[in-house]
């Protein structure tokens, strides 16, 4: 599978990510089918996995994906140095639903947590600011993530959920490589905002978080005209088409699909060696306009 660059590290990373989220909520497959999603991927060439603290039932459930990944990468029989696990931290889960966390207190323990979760031998590959908290300062909340990066839990920090100004105030207290912000065919503010400018620029890895529109829209890819057409002249899906859509947006995206199946992962990854026309993406931004 092609491969990009995190953000100006020099690492690479497949064009494709995997994201946990589908195998941690209320309607989680068994374990061993969450595992072998993992393994498929791996097989596939994926080397992103992305993950958060929030990944799971409630908070009773917490760093469930984290330690379901870590699992899994224990016992993969391939080589999984490569492998680049995000997570995130910043996000509840009182009774399932969602909330925002920025005390300082609260992400100092959560990467502790997180660290141990996802292993406890390395520094977590990257950890992101899930979404910032009107009660605490940018700076405020970023300090728990610098400390552990010099005390080398963390080696890298990304953010998630942030403006451009958000993005300029965190990286003047941290080396940030990625951000992740919505961004699928119903929602394209990142092209409006400035932030996927700013990243294209300012070579920061996007990761578009519900690249296929979550689970209230996945179902409604099929309806719009031209991407549908578009597969049909392809010969693949149109979930297909749309990740390497957001790909031919700009070479800073790397789109980071959730599966729990394993035909899902497999032909998320086809998208990886699917490269649109320029007026094909045309097309499509015309459609979802």
């Amino acid at each position: 599978m092609e491969t990009k660059q995190l953000g100006n590290t020099g690492i690479k990373i497949s064009a494709i990510g995997l994201g946990g989220m589908p195998m941690s909520l209320s309607s989680k497959p068994p374990e061993e089918q969450s595992i072998a999603v993992i393994h498929k991927a791996l097989d596939l060439g994926v080397t992103l996995i992305d993950t958060a603290d929030s990944y799971c039932k409630d908070e009773s459930d917490k760093h469930h994906n984290e330690r379901l990944i870590a699992k899994a990468l224990q016992q993969y029989a391939g080589d999984t140095s490569k492998v680049i696990v995000a997570t995130k931290g910043g996000l509840m889960r009182p009774g399932g639903s969602w909330t925002r966390n920025g005390n300082p207190d609260h992400l100092r323990e959560t990467i502790r947590i997180s660290f141990e979760a996802l292993g406890g031998e390395k520094p977590i590959d990257v950890w992101q600011y899930h979404a910032p908290d009107p009660d605490y300062t940018i700076e405020e909340a970023l300090a728990p993530a610098k400390e552990a990066v010099e005390a080398g839990k963390i080696r890298y920090v990304g953010v998630s959920n942030f403006s451009v100004e958000q993005i300029k105030r965190a990286r003047d207290l941290v080396e940030i490589v990625s951000v992740q912000n919505q961004y699928n065919p119903w929602n394209r503010e990142p092209e409006s905002d400035g932030v996927l400018e700013y990243c294209e620029r300012e070579n920061l890895t996007f990761f578009p978080w519900s690249p296929l529109g979550g689970s209230r829209r996945f179902t409604r890819v099929e309806e719009i005209k031209e991407i549908a057409q578009l597969a049909e002249e392809k010969s693949v899906s149109v979930y297909c088409i749309v990740l390497a859509w957001l790909r031919a947006k700009s070479p800073c995206v790397v789109p980071i699909p959730g599966a729990s199946k394993i035909a899902s992962i497999e032909d998320s990854v086809r998208a990886g060696d699917l490269n649109l026309s320029a007026d094909e993406v045309w097309r499509i931004d015309k459609a979802t306009a």
